[in-house]
C-alpha cells in the first residue's frame, strides 16, 4: 500500500519550502511556496471568479514557464500585493531570470487569492493593506515543516458554512517518485456528505489523517446543493469563494506536462468538494516539477497519467486535512 511521505506535506517533494504568515487583527494571511532555482510549471483555472497573477507566463508557448515561487493569499484583490514582496525578496536573493546584466533578476512569482473580506477581522487598512508585508514574512518563514488549518492563506477561509483552512498531503509512489499537494480551502460548496461529519474525500484517507470517519450507509439521492454549502441558503456572491491549490512532483516534466498534471489534479477538487468550479468560485490549480527524476521516453505518458491520478488523490486529502485541522 502506498503511504505518505515522512511529513505528509507538500514539502515531502524534495527541494520545496513553504512558509505561512498570519495577521490575527485582519483575520487573514499569506502562504508562500518556494521553488529554488525555478521549477517547470503549469496552471489550470476552472473557477468562475479567479483572482490570479502570472498565470499566462506559465503557458507552454511562452518563454518563462518556470516558477520561482507561488503565493496564496487572503484579501481578495488586495491580497495580490503579497506577491510583490516575495518578488522583491527573491530578486534580492539572486533568484530569477537575468534579463539584462545591469538589471535586477526577474523571478516568476505566480499568485492566487481567496475572498475573506467579510469575516470579522479588521479590514480598515486604508492605503496600506498588510499583504506585501505578510508576503515578506511568509517568505522568510519558509521551511520544510509548516502548520495546517487556520493559518496563512487559510486563516479567514470558509468551506461552505464551516471553517476552511490550509491543508497539505503527500504520497510516496515507491519508485523514487513523490507527489505533494497544498490547498487553501474556501469553497462555496461543502466538503461533507449529508451526515455533516463524513468528508466527501473519505475513500482517499490514509491512516486517519482527517478523523477516520466513514459513511454509516449509502448516501442515496443527494441534494445537488448540500445544506452546508453557501448555495443552499442563496448566501453566495460571485467571486466570494475559491479553492487555491498546488501540486508538485520530483519528476522531470515540461510546461505542457505540468499543465496536464494540473488538469488531472483538478479532479481532487471534485472528489472533495460538492459542488465545485461554480460561478462563485475562483478555483485554480498550479503544478510544478523539480526535474530530479527522468521519466524516460518509453511509457512516459503512462507515468504522467499515474502522477496525475496521484496528484488528484493528494489534493482531495489536502482539502479534507485543511478543514479538519481548522475545525480541530
Amino acid at each position: 500500500m502506498l503511504r505518505p511521505g515522512p511529513l505528509n506535506l507538500l514539502t515531502d517533494v524534495p527541494g520545496l519550502l513553504v512558509g505561512n504568515a498570519t495577521d490575527e487583527i485582519a483575520r487573514s494571511g499569506v502562504t508562500v511556496v518556494r521553488f529554488p532555482g525555478g521549477w517547470a510549471a503549469g496552471v489550470d483555472v476552472r473557477g468562475g471568479g479567479p483572482g490570479t497573477r502570472e498565470t499566462e507566463a506559465l503557458s507552454s508557448e511562452n518563454g518563462y514557464a518556470r516558477l520561482h515561487a507561488a503565493v496564496f493569499s487572503g484579501g481578495s484583490v488586495f491580497g495580490l500585493g503579497a506577491a510583490d514582496g516575495v518578488t522583491a525578496a527573491l530578486s534580492n536573493a539572486g533568484e530569477g531570470f537575468a534579463v539584462h546584466p545591469a538589471a535586477p533578476r526577474a523571478p516568476i512569482v505566480a499568485g492566487a487569492v481567496l475572498y475573506d473580506l467579510s469575516n470579522d477581522g479588521d479590514k480598515g487598512w486604508g492605503l496600506e493593506p498588510p499583504y506585501r508585508r505578510l508576503g515578506l514574512e511568509a517568505f522568510a518563514a519558509a521551511g520544510q515543516d509548516f502548520a495546517l488549518g487556520s493559518v496563512g492563506a487559510g486563516r479567514g477561509a470558509r468551506a461552505g458554512l464551516v471553517k476552511g483552512g490550509l491543508g497539505s498531503a503527500s504520497l510516496d509512489l515507491g519508485d523514487g517518485l513523490v507527489v505533494g499537494a497544498l490547498a487553501a480551502v474556501n469553497p462555496v460548496g461543502s466538503v461533507y456528505m449529508p451526515d455533516g461529519e463524513t468528508f466527501w474525500a473519505w475513500p482517499f484517507e490514509i491512516g486517519g489523517e482527517y478523523g477516520g470517519r466513514t459513511p454509516s450507509g449509502p448516501a442515496g439521492a443527494v441534494e445537488p446543493m448540500p445544506a452546508d454549502s453557501r448555495l443552499a441558503g442563496k448566501g453566495a456572491a460571485l467571486g466570494a469563494n475559491t479553492t487555491l491549490a498546488l501540486v508538485a512532483v520530483n519528476a522531470a516534466l515540461d510546461a505542457g506536462e505540468c499543465k496536464r498534471l494540473a488538469m488531472m489534479a483538478q479532479d481532487g477538487l471534485s472528489r472533495a468538494i460538492r459542488p465545485v468550479h461554480t460561478p462563485f468560485d475562483g478555483d485554480v490549480v498550479f503544478a510544478a516539477a523539480s526535474g530530479a527524476i527522468d521519466l524516460g521516453d518509453e511509457g512516459r505518458q503512462h507515468r504522467l497519467a499515474r502522477l496525475g491520478s496521484a496528484a488528484g488523490d493528494c489534493l482531495a486529502r489536502a482539502i479534507a486535512r485543511g478543514v479538519y485541522a481548522a475545525r480541530a
